[in-house]
């Protein structure tokens, strides 16, 4: 049993640390956001990295604590350094679509650009800015560093006027230690924004009913961004049916049935910019069953069917919780390897099991179940069934749940360890 010295002492520890860390922020950033637009094109072979706008934003919404640290590996990072000393002073990991397109047979032989976005907080002085994307062996295959200046005359504004209507949902205890999600409409028209409101709410209880959501739910800020459609509904390629749409969803994406993504990603920021977001739910008016979440840059979620709550409940695992789908799915195009441990805190190859759910496992609340990230043999999940295996399961395994709870700790800074 501690002492009431000892807890004294970790409470002075505490304040002590929060305070160095709240100077650390205010030593180097403005509460403003930097929005980053690059160009990542290529193809298998050939892959690169441009820098496309700078954009200024009003305030920061993310993290302003454990900057210099990665909430996940991912298979993206985006670094910001000190000009003059090279210290790190900001991190984050990301994941994206094209890393994705490259393990395609389209990527073999035609050459694609894709729009990404990242946000990083509005620096007081130049800084050094270094992109990384890795492919499935763990291995750079594009780098770009670039210097911003946060004085450039060059650096657009965005959101200060004509901010989409917007409204908040659910209000954290502490809205400046707490994890920003934003709802935005994608294919509702103005007519129908009641039934986008009214979707938000289904999918925002249907989030807040499982762990560790339900438990640290106070610690979550909620808004719903209402951005009109001309068109009502989403894109189907397949057959042939193309919407006007806020955002340019559609199904069919890498020719996959019921992959629903939107490439428009400078679009999206667009509609946000003004509005207080990190995370971002696409909620997509269609009956049509898909979805899809990118790691750290979105997600999409049909809201017309039976499966709803379960399917966008699923995505946010993936772009909030960078948890991999641990389900099989043909065995084509792999993209994970026997010589490399995957980065999702849900799936390993037994490459580098550390730190994973070994814990688990010594307690008997988890295993090594083969089978996951689209492949049948040689990745292994932790249970038999998981939300991120099946629509038909209630709830995230144990290795899920304590993979959120480890990632909500580590944004909020209220963890125990």
């Amino acid at each position: 049993m501690r002492t009431t010295i000892q807890k004294l002492a970790i409470i002075t520890l505490t304040l002590f640390s929060t305070t160095v860390q709240a100077q650390e922020f205010d030593k180097y950033f403005e509460d403003r956001t930097l929005r980053l637009d690059y160009i990542f094109a290529g193809d298998s072979a050939h892959q690169a990295i441009y820098l496309d706008s700078p954009i200024s934003m009003p305030r920061w919404y993310g993290r302003r604590h454990r900057l210099s640290e990665l909430p996940l590996k991912g298979n993206g990072r985006i670094t910001v350094r000190d000009l003059n000393d090279g210290t790190v002073i900001y991190r984050n990991s990301f994941s994206t679509l094209f890393q994705e397109w490259l393990a395609t047979s389209e990527a073999k032989h035609t050459s694609r650009s894709f729009e990404n976005v990242f946000l990083v907080p509005y620096p007081k002085k130049t800084v050094s800015i270094t992109v990384e994307l890795q492919d499935s062996h763990d291995r750079n295959i594009a780098v770009l560093t670039h210097t911003i200046d946060p004085k450039d005359i060059l650096i657009r504004h965005a959101g200060e006027k004509n901010i989409t209507p917007h409204t908040t949902f659910r209000q954290a205890t502490d809205t400046t230690r707490c994890i920003h999600i934003t709802y935005i409409a994608e294919g509702y028209t103005d007519e129908e924004m009641n039934a986008f409101l009214e979707d938000v709410r289904t999918a925002d209880e249907a989030m807040f009913a499982h762990e560790p959501f339900k438990t640290m739910k106070d610690r979550f800020h909620i808004t719903a961004v209402m951005s009109p459609s001309h068109d009502s509904g989403t894109s189907e390629p397949a057959g042939g049916l193309w919407k006007n749409t806020a955002l340019g969803s559609h199904f069919d994406t890498f020719y996959s049935d019921r992959y629903l993504t939107t490439l428009r990603l400078k679009r999206l920021h667009d509609l946000l910019a003004g509005t207080p977001y990190e995370h971002i739910i696409v909620l997509v008016n269609t009956k049509k069953y898909g979805g899809g979440g990118i790691y750290n840059s979105y997600n999409l979620s049909y809201t017309g069917g039976d499966n709803f709550k379960p399917v966008v409940v699923h995505e946010f695992g993936h772009s909030f919780g960078g948890l991999g789908d641990e389900y099989e799915y043909g065995d084509d195009d792999p993209m994970y390897f026997a010589d490399t441990e995957p980065w999702e805190p849900n799936l390993t190859t037994m490459h580098n099991f550390k730190d994973k759910w070994e814990n688990l496992i010594s307690v008997k609340k988890a295993g090594l179940f083969e089978g996951g990230g689209y492949q049948s043999k040689g990745v292994f999940r932790g249970s038999e069934n998981c939300r991120m295996r099946t629509n038909d399961v209630q709830e995230f395994c144990p290795v899920c749940r304590q993979a959120l709870t480890r990632l909500i700790e580590f944004y909020t800074e209220k963890g125990t360890d």
